[in-house]
């Protein structure tokens, strides 16, 4: 049972960072209807800003957030103004592509300033803590802090796309964007505000991931994978979708630990023999394909 419970504790907990790490993406596809292949390399990014922030300011970890979500912010106002507003005049091909190119650009470039060695952060008042929440389930308090520091940006996201002027701006730029336009929404702006929201979110989340989660410039493939994943059982563009879908991601990415919990139970014996622990990232691009096959728009797809 305690093998169970732990499962589940650390399923949910790793299931919340990662739906911040989704988010970005489901707000700048839901307003804008394009994919961005980059979305990895900004959490990379995120992840060297918190690093590198602490080390040389000597902050707690998490203090460097809010510098983190500047840079992404300013970041994702970079990337469209300069190069993406450009992408979307031409066919889904050329974004697509276009896309797939700054993820590349961007990856090189840390891999040419920062190399290819992992680093990591070992000194924080978190990091190494963590809190023994009895029946055998031990939380880490860095993944404890990441998930409730989820939990409030999705609602401060929430609030602002539901309860805010701006909010319902970009609702209706998601929605009909020439419609917005004749109203007088500023489109333009609110495409770019997508970017610099989305940005920031995924940089935020690479901040809080470097407290347990080294970091190096290929980092971002592993994530992007997990977060269209996410996306896409959620539903794109649905911000609600992606927070739950994260959920399910987390725990799947704990199934070795369900494994083990039956077969030691049980005591199976051939399931003692598969090493589960290599595949645990198989079965979230199973749950990808199978989601994508049977509901092409997600458990909370809104947009048809």
């Amino acid at each position: 049972m305690e093998i169970l419970l732990s499962s589940l504790a650390a399923g949910l907990l790793i299931g919340m960072a990662l739906a911040l790490v989704a988010l970005g993406l489901t707000i700048i596809f839901g307003v804008m209807d394009i994919v961005n292949f980059a979305h990895g390399e900004f959490l990379m990014i995120g992840m060297y800003t918190g690093l590198f922030t602490a080390q040389a300011t000597g902050l707690d970890p998490l203090f460097t957030l809010p510098v983190a979500a500047l840079v992404g912010f300013l970041l994702g106002g970079v990337c469209y103004y300069g190069f993406i507003r450009f992408l979307i005049r031409g066919p889904m091909v050329a974004q697509l592509l276009g896309t797939f190119g700054l993820m590349l650009f961007l990856r090189n470039l840390a891999l040419l300033i920062f190399g290819s060695e992992d680093r990591a952060l070992h000194h924080g008042l978190l990091v190494g803590r963590s809190i023994d929440v009895g029946m055998g389930v031990i939380i880490p308090a860095t993944k404890l802090a990441a998930a409730v520091l989820a939990i409030f940006s999705f609602w401060a996201v929430w609030m602002l796309m539901n309860r805010t002027h701006v909010g319902k701006a970009l609702t209706a730029t998601a929605l009909n964007p020439q419609g917005a336009r004749y109203m007088g929404i500023p489109t333009e702006k609110m495409n770019a505000l997508a970017w610099g929201i989305g940005g920031a979110t995924v940089t935020i989340a690479g901040a809080l991931l470097v407290n347990f989660w080294s970091v190096n410039p290929f980092v971002g493939l592993l994530f992007t994978m997990i977060a269209f994943t996410i996306v896409a059982l959620g539903g794109f563009g649905s911000v609600r979708g992606a927070f739950f879908a994260a959920l399910v991601v987390g725990l799947i990415m704990e199934f070795p630990g369900f494994w083990d919990f039956f077969s030691y139970t049980f005591d199976i014996q051939w399931m003692y023999d598969i090493p589960m622990t290599s595949f645990k990232y198989t079965w979230v691009y199973l749950a990808y394909f199978i989601i994508m096959v049977a509901r092409p728009r997600g458990l909370f797809g809104w947009k048809h």
